[in-house]
């Protein structure tokens, strides 16, 4: 399958691997999309597993719906549901990074039955997050308060050809092929605004939303370089995960996928394996 719909709003998805195969569903990350997943799928398709990655609401051309209220939470837990809707299947394994593993937390959270394991790359549960702005997380989270503000981030962070966004990757610690690959995506028309709905679907205060608790078998990956998540909210994300638990702290920046694949491989490899 190359698309899914829902809500009148057409997705862009990636397939690979046997049609038969353990499926997995891989959720990107800010500023990315399907393509974040490229250094992953093939070693994780080689290794049986169907692959299915998205590209979510506000970053397909054909899912990017007006308003706040439509990139709460529950709508971007609503899109998974749709997609696995669409490729017939009834439980899966699951993978987010950075905002991907928000909505992948609260997939899981919200919808145990249809979830065989869940690995979190980089991101905390937002549980922990909300519970350790006091601890350190609120100064990790300052940025937010930018990208909340209408209009303005565009005109920082696009002006010049993107070089606001490139300087702002670079100091994220993002190689220099992706930061080139990102901006050129958020270059197009509408892009930049439809990503950066997620944050401005937030309160003004930023707390992140709320995800319940996990009963599945989870995997939590906390990059040690990431300047986004505090170690408070690494430490406490075990508090809400009741299913089996494995948390692996790894000498990385925060972009996984990107710059550091062979770590998500290997995770994902051991926890769809049932080795958690």
């Amino acid at each position: 399958m190359d698309s899914f719909t829902n809500g009148g709003l057409t997705f862009r998805i990636s397939d690979h691997g046997p049609p038969d195969g353990r499926p997995l569903v891989l959720l990107h990350g800010f500023p990315g999309s399907s393509a974040t997943w490229a250094g992953v799928v093939p070693s994780l398709a080689e290794r049986g597993l169907r692959v299915l990655a998205p590209d979510q609401r506000g970053y397909s051309p054909q899912a990017r719906p007006a308003g706040r209220d439509s990139y709460r939470l529950g709508e971007l837990v609503g899109d998974v549901v749709a997609l696995i809707d669409a490729a017939g299947l009834d439980r899966v394994h699951i993978a987010g990074h950075d905002w991907g593993a928000v909505v992948a937390w609260a997939f899981a959270a919200a919808h145990p039955d249809r979830v065989v394991s869940l690995t979190a790359l980089a991101t905390p549960h937002p549980g922990a997050i909300r519970a350790s702005l006091a601890r350190g997380q609120a100064r990790r989270s300052v940025y937010i308060g930018l990208f909340w503000l209408p209009v303005v981030p565009e005109r920082v962070l696009l002006a010049r050809d993107g070089a606001g966004l490139r300087a702002m990757l670079r100091r994220a610690g993002l190689s220099r092929s992706w930061r080139d690959a990102y901006t050129a995506a958020m270059l197009e028309p509408g892009a930049l605004g439809g990503a950066l709905a997620w944050y401005r679907a937030l309160p003004p205060s930023g707390p992140p939303p709320a995800a319940g608790r996990v009963s599945v078998p989870t995997c939590f990956v906390h990059a040690s370089a990431d300047p986004t998540a505090s170690p408070a909210a690494v430490e406490r994300t075990a508090a809400f995960v009741d299913g089996p638990y494995r948390c692996e702290t790894v000498a990385a920046s925060h972009w996984l996928p990107e710059d550091h694949p062979e770590f998500v491989v290997r995770f994902i490899t051991e926890t769809t394996e049932g080795s958690c």
